[in-house]
């Protein structure tokens, strides 16, 4: 098949098209032209939310799918919609488990939950994104799938509730510095490796089951944000972390800019029923256990040494909580 990604070089995209062109397929990423494309894949230069630049990119060009991680508004999906409608046979949008209203009202969470995440703007961006290309299908037979993803990480991240990306939480344990967890540190989470995603990803692409569909992908394993913190801690092997627990409605006074991260995700049980995505791809499994993976991160950025540095504004968060009044 031919496959276009708009976003194809990102944490959770890059596993992706890399497992599709093992399988055989061609991919093609749309790119601004700043970053390097993987020379085993076809670049396509556009700024995609410029109107006229992406028509022009897209002028006599048809894909088999196109696969959507950069699409976050409602303004955005109009342009790609413009553009590529009639030009693919499936259409995979990439929104996020944020659609699904907080507190969740029912464990574990389904497809089915009822969305509308009173505190993430992000989630509810991309809410009212999956609205506009539902009613594209109604209206014009649009093929349309929905992908969910929870917290997916790969080797330049590294799992916390502050910011994922990057190696500030890592460079805090390793240098004795103190960090906060909400509430006790016992809420339950589920993370799932990029390469466990691809698969279940991979396996809707060109699937005539998917259409018109919404899937979540995650992994089964459920572990206690304490749990996740000792992890990295000996991934590292790092001193005897230092943890503050704050209440979460404390992070967010101390902190406004925490809230859609707490209230709206991390401080709510996520645990995910992925009894869908199974049933349409059997391949898929999550094999890939926080342990091997977060280890994997660990040894990407020791392989990166001039990545292993805190990033000013994460860090700025976690020292204006600790030391907040």
């Amino acid at each position: 098949m031919n496959i276009l990604f708009l976003g194809g070089t990102g944490n959770i995209s890059t596993d992706c098209t890399k497992l599709l062109h093992q399988q055989g397929h061609q991919i093609t990423v749309l790119t601004r032209g700043h970053n390097p494309v993987p020379q085993q894949y076809q670049p396509l230069v556009a700024d995609r939310h410029d109107p006229k630049q992406l028509k022009k990119a897209l002028e006599g060009k048809s894909f088999d799918v196109v696969a959507d991680f950069t699409t976050y508004n409602t303004s955005q999906a109009q342009i790609a919609f413009d553009a590529l409608n009639g030009k693919c046979k499936q259409y995979i949008f990439v929104s996020t488990v944020c659609v699904y209203q907080k507190p969740e009202p029912k464990l574990p969470i389904t497809e089915n939950t009822p969305r509308g995440n009173q505190f993430s703007q992000y989630g509810r961006d991309k809410e009212k994104t999956e609205d506009f290309f539902l009613d594209k299908m109604s209206s014009d037979n649009f093929p349309l799938t929905i992908v969910r993803p929870a917290h997916t990480y790969g080797d330049t991240w590294i799992p916390n509730p502050v910011a994922s990306s990057g190696f500030t939480l890592a460079w805090r344990l390793l240098n004795k510095l103190p960090i906060f967890l909400h509430d006790d540190g016992q809420s339950l989470w589920t993370l799932t490796h990029t390469t466990d995603f691809a698969v279940g990803f991979a396996g809707l692409v060109g699937n005539k089951n998917a259409l018109g569909e919404a899937f979540q992908i995650t992994s089964d394993t459920i572990l206690t944000w304490n749990q996740i913190i000792r992890e990295i801690q000996l991934a590292l092997d790092a001193p005897e972390p230092q943890i503050e627990y704050i209440s979460t409605e404390e992070i967010c006074r101390r902190d406004p800019s925490m809230e859609p991260k707490l209230k709206g995700d991390k401080a709510n049980h996520g645990i995910f029923d992925c009894s869908k995505i199974k049933r349409i791809v059997p391949e898929f499994q999550c094999n890939v256990s926080f342990r091997q993976g977060i280890r994997q991160s660990v040894q990407w950025f020791k392989d990166h040494p001039e990545k292993m540095v805190p990033d000013k504004n994460v860090n700025a968060i976690y020292e204006k909580v600790l030391n907040a009044k």
